[in-house]
């Protein structure tokens, strides 16, 4: 005869969109068995695969399940079965690896989606190839058009243009196909822009026109501009000028579509948040509306980069956390206090090996960066410092060290130099012992290597160039990211440059500062997520946090590292929701 059924109350976590609780779960205790757990349906169900959780406590799991917009259990495919009701969706990954959704560290949002609407210049080879580009695009614009394009880079040219001042081409080139239509043709670094005569004449700018302070406009040997201006010579472009004024609907609408265009890139390579380096103010009321909208799929950290006074008036009413479920928080600053080693912008401390002289640029002056560090302590803002030159590095640091010193009650403000390129041997320690964060990109240090030790020389390239292990060593924080639109926002790609620091002639720049298989997934995940103050939430797969992951096609973890490169974004999820899935997938 069977004994009468009981029920006894089983307390595990329970997860709803937004809010953790703790409920009971019913259990019926079998005469001759052990007790069956019913656990509430999951909504969402990853099963069969390999899961790296990035967590040291349960680094690998085989199942994960999802209710709302978080994780309720990971375990084994059997554990998980359990949270499988007639509703629960399911993928069966059939081995494929899930690992925390790789967060871009260090970009620009809305770079990315402008980049879709202007000529892509990365890939190209030559300077010429440029100049077919852009006349293709006069035969398609309308009379007096300006016409824009990135991602040019002189050092990945297969020759130099002829003729040429400083490995830089001449406008001419350019007016020949475009004498109407103005052009911008913006460096792979963001930190230089190539225009036509067309440009600088609307611009205002001819061989009279002095240089400003922080950059300059390279000139002949004539003193007739050559169409390149470096750093914040940039600035002296008028871009669109005697184009019709689009409305304040249009902007908006374009300003709506360049994001929509980013959110959907970032998502293809598996990004789930995204450290934006730089937006205004104007920039977050548009993303706040799309987020209230529920147009905005990717998570968004925003560097607020405006002057000083307007950030005195406006960092109170604009610092939110985890808005509309986590996708949109602004608690940061951005500066730059240099420019780019590229066009030789980046600030050393002695001058470039390929031009005597010259030592770069500070594009901002450092007494304006420390009256903003007295903004972000007074607001309980971050200060992220664009600082690639050992000057600019050290000039920074010094701006930190001081802001601690007067205000020794401030603990764990997690400030942050944003790449962080090029260091002074003395100053690596500092980054442990000051607690900033090195927010690095694997990529730039593969894309950059093959002409660092022309501008710095082998000493300071082998002591100073992207020392990812010193870094660490000293108890610095780094993280990952592309820079993207600098380079393709692909994590894949610069978690293999992290891992390889292989070049495309097979060879390695400086070995022994790689990272690990698992030190580059943390630098992209959970390390990035705390260079945020989001280590809580998100980096790491744990029941409570968000659901965000990612499914991939091979084991980066594990594969050789010469087939790193082809693994693919099968699934990008965010907080429990498909936000990309691979064509063919059904």
């Amino acid at each position: 005869m069977f004994k009468r059924t009981t029920f006894v109350p089983l307390m595990v976590l329970a997860v709803t969109a937004g809010s953790l609780a703790t409920v009971a779960v019913r259990t019926s205790v079998l005469p001759h068995g052990s007790p069956v757990q019913t656990a509430q349906p999951a909504d969402f169900v990853l099963t069969n695969g390999k899961i790296v959780t990035v967590e040291d406590g349960t680094p690998e799991a085989h199942a994960i399940a999802v209710r709302g917009d978080r994780i309720v259990a990971l375990g084994s495919a059997a554990d998980i079965k359990q949270h499988t009701g007639a509703a629960t969706q399911v993928i069966d990954l059939n081995g494929q690896l899930v690992i925390p959704g790789f967060i871009e560290g260090h970009g620009h949002f809305n770079g990315v989606g402008e980049a879709q609407l202007n000529l892509n210049l990365m890939n190209t080879t030559s300077w010429d190839e440029i100049v077919a580009m852009v006349g293709a695009a006069v035969k398609n614009a309308k009379p007096g058009q300006w016409i824009y394009g990135r991602g040019w880079h002189q050092e990945k040219w297969t020759a130099p243009p002829s003729p040429n001042v400083e490995g830089f081409p001449t406008h001419a080139s350019l007016d020949r196909v475009s004498p109407d239509n103005p052009v911008v043709l913006t460096h792979a670094s963001g930190h230089a822009r190539f225009v036509n005569a067309k440009a600088l004449e609307l611009s205002g700018i001819t061989a009279a026109t002095a240089n400003p302070p922080g950059g300059d406009l390279l000139k002949d040997a004539s003193g007739a501009p050559t169409g390149l201006l470096r750093e914040r010579a940039s600035e002296l472009i008028r871009r669109g000028a005697g184009e019709p004024r689009r409305t304040a609907a249009e902007r908006l609408a374009r300003a709506r579509k360049v994001l929509e265009l980013a959110a959907q890139e970032v998502l293809s390579k598996g990004v789930t948040s995204f450290q934006d380096a730089g937006s205004s103010f104007a920039d977050v009321d548009v993303m706040k509306a799309m987020v209230d909208d529920g147009k905005l799929g990717v998570r968004l950290w925003i560097m607020i980069r405006e002057n000083n006074a307007a950030l005195a008036q406006n960092l109170a009413k604009y610092r939110m956390v985890d808005y509309g479920n986590g996708h949109l928080t602004v608690r940061a600053i951005k500066h730059s206090i240099d420019g780019a080693l590229g066009p030789r912008g980046a600030w050393l401390l002695e001058p470039y090996s390929d031009k005597p002289g010259d030592t770069g640029h500070n594009t901002t002056p450092i007494e304006v960066i420390a009256e903003t560090a007295k903004l972000a302590l007074q607001h309980d803002y971050q200060l992220c410092v664009h600082a690639i030159g050992d000057r600019a590095n050290r000039e920074t640091l010094n701006i930190f060290e001081k802001a601690f010193a007067a205000n020794p009650a401030r603990k764990d403000v997690r400030w942050r130099v944003e790449h962080a390129q090029h260091l002074h041997p003395s100053d690596i320690p500092r980054f442990g012992q000051l607690g900033v964060i090195a927010s690095m990109q694997g990529i730039h240090c593969t894309s950059d290597a093959p002409y660092v030790p022309a501008r710095l020389g082998a000493r300071r390239a082998e002591d100073g160039a992207y020392v990812w292990q010193k870094l660490m060593k000293s108890g610095a924080i780094v993280t990952n990211g592309t820079d993207a639109p600098v380079e393709d926002v692909d994590p894949i790609a610069s978690y293999y440059a992290t891992v390889s620091r292989k070049l495309k002639d097979g060879s390695v720049f400086y070995p022994d500062q790689r990272m690990s298989r698992m030190e580059a997934l943390r630098s992209y995940t959970i390390k990035a997520a705390h260079a945020a103050f989001e280590e809580s939430s998100r980096g790491s797969l744990k029941v409570g946090k968000y659901a965000d992951m990612v499914v991939l096609s091979k084991d980066i973890t594990s594969i050789p590292e010469d087939q790193i490169p082809t693994t693919e974004v099968m699934y990008t999820i965010v907080g429990g929701k498909v936000r990309y899935k691979k064509l063919g997938i059904r």
